[in-house]
């Protein structure tokens, strides 16, 4: 079950990433904006992940600012996926992630 879940969280991330790059292509503006945007959005999520919430993370956080920081790039891709006009699989994503993140825990995974 954990294996099951800790796949999904992976896929989750992944659509995570793919979210935040999709806005930014999407954007209304001039073709350098949106590959900054587009390319420089998913970047900027991924090293805020990597530097406080992989498991080889730079700085160690305790579990709930861990899970706090987890949250907060899920926010900001829902978020995302909303301002580019895709307003439901913005909350799906959210949901997906809180739902599996919650099901490992109780499964007895750290966060």
């Amino acid at each position: 079950m954990r294996g099951t879940l800790r796949g999904l969280i992976f896929l989750l991330e992944l659509a995570l990433l793919t979210a935040a790059g999709f806005w930014g292509f999407t954007l209304d503006a001039g073709w350098p904006v949106r590959l900054l945007a587009g390319l420089g959005a998913p970047l900027a999520i991924a090293v805020v992940w990597g530097a406080f919430c992989s498991p080889r993370a730079a700085v160690t956080l305790p579990a709930p600012a861990k899970l706090g920081v987890q949250a907060a790039c899920f926010l900001v891709g829902g978020v995302l996926l909303a301002l580019a006009g895709h307003p439901l699989p913005g909350v799906v994503l959210v949901l997906l992630w809180a739902l599996d993140k919650a099901l490992l825990v109780r499964a007895g995974d750290p966060i």
